[in-house]
């Protein structure tokens, strides 16, 4: 079986540096301070807002939710961005996707100053990353690599292998692995013989957003294998077939409806690779960790002081 990667021990690692690098700041008279806006009522963008705001408490950031109504027109949400951009004291915005139709989040991503944009999705930081200079890394595809290198993975020479091409995730991690010195494919859905690609794979990255596609035919034996993918699952038979004899994950299933299931099968994939990442447990503490320390680092920024 597979060693098991521990996101949730990294990001704890990693939040208690941003804690120490945030006490320090204040020490100064620089208190970091995140800006979240959440529209609409979708249940899952709720709680990843919930967890955010828990987690800049834990390391000392101030932060603050703007919880909008579904029905905020396109007019009032630039007139918040421009707001928050304009206040200096605001070293970070996060605005939550997925909007509620019609609003087009990437039309709102681009009003956010580059400067606060901390989950890098600006196309200001995005050239940056191509560039090899990033200002802020994508928290998502950031945790990976911090998750890589703190497991001693050596990505130099690697082959590695990105399943899904988001701009959220699948292009920046395929840049930050090319940094790296790694030889890099990106696999999508018009990909041939998609379990052929990924088994040529030292590293390979899950993010398509599908439940267990990735098998145990898909790995390379000793490969890492890291699951990006965070899929709701209802089905009863699928939950059995992919966690069999988990009592744990039955009683969740039955308690709340669902259960959470990756991009990998990870018993099967976990039979081949040498390390995996579990779900949940794995990538996700990760991604809140990231956007801490890229909170800290913007607040560092904006006013000339060492990161």
């Amino acid at each position: 079986m597979a060693r098991v990667l521990d996101g949730a021990a990294v990001a704890a690692e990693l939040r208690a540096r941003v804690a120490v690098r945030a006490q320090e700041l204040v020490a100064k008279g620089v208190s970091p301070r995140l800006e979240v806006i959440l529209v609409g009522e979708d249940p899952a963008s709720r709680v990843y807002v919930g967890a955010k705001a828990r987690a800049c408490q834990e390391v000392g950031v101030r932060s603050t939710t703007h919880a909008l109504p579904a029905t905020t027109s396109g007019d009032e949400l630039a007139a918040l961005i421009a707001a928050l951009n304009a206040d200096s004291d605001v070293d970070g915005i996060l605005l939550q996707l997925p909007l509620p139709a019609p609003l087009d989040g990437r039309r709102f991503l681009d009003l956010i100053d580059p400067s606060k944009d901390v989950d890098g999705f600006h196309p200001f930081n995005v050239g940056l990353l191509q560039q090899g200079r990033p200002a802020f890394v994508p928290c998502t595809p950031g945790g990976v690599m911090e998750l890589l290198d703190a497991s001693g993975v050596a990505l130099a020479g690697a082959q590695a292998v990105v399943v899904g091409r988001s701009e959220i995730v699948g292009k920046p991690m395929a840049a930050l692995l090319l940094h790296r010195h790694a030889t890099v494919t990106v696999c999508h859905s018009r990909t041939r013989d998609l379990p052929a690609v990924c088994r040529q794979a030292d590293v390979l990255v899950a993010a398509v957003g599908k439940p267990a596609l990735i098998g145990g035919d898909y790995i390379k034996p000793g490969a890492v294998v890291i699951d990006v993918g965070v899929n709701r699952v209802e089905d009863p038979q699928l939950v059995a077939r992919l966690f069999p004899g988990d009592p744990a994950r039955a009683a969740q299933l039955a308690k709340r409806g669902y259960t959470l299931v990756g991009d990998v099968d990870f018993a099967a994939a976990g039979a081949v690779a040498g390390a995996i990442t579990p779900v949940p447990g794995g990538i996700g503490p990760l991604t809140i960790a990231g956007l801490l320390l890229n909170t800290v680092r913007a607040a560092c920024r904006r006013r000339d002081l060492p990161c």
